[in-house]
């Protein structure tokens, strides 16, 4: 008598042979909840970025919050949803495994460019701060880099949507090194900024 095949469990995150399957079986699963059917991703995840950018954009206007800007750390998906309140967390953290790999690898990347950037723009508001600058001074020399990470966020939120699409190295380094229209031309992250974004 033949063995019934083995169903193939989320070990192989869902790109393995057989994988069709186990997405289209995890599809079914999260249909009429927060997570996207097509992806099974969830925006819940970018709130990780929106608290820390919110904070970010109020730096200049209340140097104080940098405190607690600094006690910001990175948090991959999964773990973002074990420790949340998200009403599908447990669901959202098994989904992962199962994500296709046209959207998990952009979005990963996009995650990975944004973790970057915030960590280089706190560092710029440090060194901005030392040297004095407030207000429109300090909001002019980070807003390259506060713009970016609001449309790196929005790329990541059209991936969770379904777009599989990442920002390029060149429209990242033009946004990077092109200030704002009012901005000193100095304000432009440097070159060794950019690269270390990638490095």
């Amino acid at each position: 008598m033949a063995s019934t095949p083995s169903r193939k469990t989320g070990t192989d995150n869902g790109i393995g042979e057989g994988a069709g399957t186990d997405t289209d079986v995890m599809r079914a699963r999260v249909r009429g909840t927060n997570i996207n059917e097509r992806t099974l991703l969830a925006t819940d995840y970018l709130n990780h970025f929106n608290e820390v950018v919110m904070l970010l954009d109020m730096i200049p206007d209340m140097p104080d919050m940098l405190e607690e800007v600094q006690g910001w750390r990175p948090r991959g998906y999964q773990d973002h949803f074990r420790q949340s309140t998200f009403s599908d967390r447990d669901l959202a953290v098994e989904a992962y495994d199962h994500v296709p790999p046209e959207f998990r690898e952009p979005f990963e990347q996009t995650i990975a460019q944004i973790d970057r950037l915030i960590a280089l723009t706190i560092e710029q508001i440090e060194s901005a701060l030392q040297q004095g600058l407030e207000g429109d001074a300090l909001r002019f020399d980070t807003e390259s880099h506060r713009t970016l990470i609001h449309r790196l966020l929005d790329v990541a939120g059209g991936v969770i949507h379904g777009a599989a699409r990442v920002m390029d190295q060149k429209e990242i380094d033009d946004l990077l090194s092109t200030g704002p229209a009012d901005a000193p031309a100095e304000s432009g992250a440097s070159q060794a900024d950019i690269d270390a974004l990638f490095d």
